[in-house]
């Protein structure tokens, strides 16, 4: 019998069939991914935008190849254009010594928020945290570690805003988390699908400005022009508390808000309006 008949072969030979089949799993591995794994996640990735608000004009999105996934995932990015409500939004990605300043504002002026949070900032600013939460504000969820959502997997996805929930609620005892602000304005059909599963609403904007370049603020009254300009019916306003700007600007916000007949409302009221 020559060596190798009947399917036995010699231990030289096994070793380098097992070497091939190894090969093989591992090629096939690379192909389900990059053909198949890969194309269940990767979709069309949007950055968010919008065109300006001009004279009390709504916001709009109707030229943007994106305005069909905010309808068919129910995410927000304005309110109800009929009524001159506000809804006040920051994004806390870091602590640049300014969100307590802001805080200070909104409880004088009696002002709900959403701040919306990191990992780094639930590890960095639990009191902060808890400040918000205890003067009525709503914390919501901007990720993890800030990553863009439409490269990573829905699970990945899941863990990262898992983690934030878990975080805020060890921290502060809110257990609810409701809000959703995708990072960096990345977003895709997928990662709104996925993130509405989870229990969570998208939240964009209708004003905002380049106020997040700490080394590039201009004074409050620039922040003040730059937001007053905007506002509109049902605005969702969106601003970076690493702003020295806004932190110094915001009461005068607020009352040229409350001036041209504007309320500041909670978005839990937009979501959920009362009978």
């Amino acid at each position: 019998m020559k060596s190798g008949a009947c399917g036995i072969l010699p231990k030289k030979e096994k070793e380098a069939e097992t070497v091939r089949r190894i090969v093989a799993l591992l090629l096939a591995a690379a192909v389900v991914f990059m053909f198949g794994g890969s194309v269940a996640w990767a979709d069309t990735a949007y950055h968010f935008g919008f065109k300006k608000s001009k004279n009390g004009e709504p916001a709009s999105i109707d030229q943007e190849p994106f305005k069909d996934l905010i309808a068919k995932h129910d995410a927000i990015f304005l309110g109800d254009t009929s009524k001159k409500s506000l809804y006040l939004t920051f994004d806390n990605g870091y602590e640049n010594g300014f969100t307590g300043q802001i805080l200070d504002v909104l409880k004088e002026k009696k002002v709900p928020a959403v701040f919306f949070v990191t990992g780094q900032y639930i590890k960095e600013q639990p009191e902060l945290l808890r400040r918000m939460v205890n003067e009525g504000h709503i914390i919501g969820n901007h990720s993890w570690s800030h990553p863009d959502m439409t490269q990573i997997s829905d699970a990945q996805i899941q863990t990262e805003l898992e983690k934030v929930k878990t975080g805020v609620a060890a921290v502060t005892g809110q257990k609810e988390m409701l809000f959703l602000r995708p990072p960096r304005g990345i977003f895709s059909d997928r990662t709104l699908a996925v993130s509405r599963k989870l229990g969570y609403i998208n939240v964009f904007w209708s004003v905002a400005y380049v106020d997040w370049q700490t080394n590039r603020q201009k004074g409050k009254q620039h922040a003040f022009q730059q937001v007053t300009k905007q506002l509109h019916p049902g605005a969702v306003l969106l601003l970076h508390s690493v702003s020295k700007d806004n932190a110094e600007a915001m009461g005068d916000i607020i009352d040229y808000a409350r001036s041209q007949g504007y309320e500041f409302r909670s978005l839990q009221e937009l979501v959920f309006p009362a009978p």
